[in-house]
């Protein structure tokens, strides 16, 4: 018996993890997973260099904008979406439903469509002390999101001194794994 992969949207933002993505969708490969990649504008344009090879290693269009009305979509339906890593920007956009770009459109859309939503910011400690963040990250979570934040998630670095390599994406893919069978 043939088994249909698990459709995965993975939604990045820029911030310097992102670079990581490929390793990403690798990993999200060998889980089982059909990985769609998303991308804010900002982490288009820092990725624009290696977009072929990330719709080549995927097998579908990378994307940063809206389709046109009346045009098809071009990906599969998706079994559950990983936001990673979620800027500061991204969290309190998504939050207060300021859908401008394509990926915080999806992803607001996708908790009304009781999709499975994992999300993981990464933020210094700076933006976290500005009040909106955390009433963001309250927000998300009362909508059914499963944050990653705080003690057992991302813990926000001084700024200037983040540890790209270190951002916990395999605890991310972990948590969209057990995210479908709940």
């Amino acid at each position: 018996m043939t088994t249909t992969p698990h459709v995965l949207y993975l939604f990045a933002s820029a911030a310097p993890p992102v670079f990581d993505i490929a390793k990403v969708i690798e990993n999200a490969q060998s889980r089982g997973f059909d990985v769609c990649l998303g991308l804010t504008p900002t982490a288009a344009r820092w990725l624009k260099p290696r977009l072929g090879d990330l719709e080549h290693l995927t097998g579908h269009p990378v994307r940063s904008e809206y389709k046109m009305p009346g045009e098809p979509d071009v990906w599969p339906k998706a079994d559950v979406i990983v936001v990673a890593p979620a800027t500061f920007n991204t969290v309190n956009s998504w939050a207060l439903g300021l859908t401008h770009d394509f990926v915080i459109g999806v992803v607001a859309e996708g908790i009304g469509k009781g999709i499975p939503i994992v999300a993981m910011p990464c933020v210094n400690s700076a933006y976290v002390q500005h009040r909106q963040f955390e009433r963001s990250v309250a927000e998300l979570r009362a909508m059914g999101v499963q944050l990653l934040y705080g003690e057992g998630g991302f813990v926000p670095n001084q700024p200037g001194q983040g540890k790209p390599k270190e951002f916990p994406w395999g605890q991310v893919l972990d948590a969209a794994a057990s995210a479908m069978r709940t």
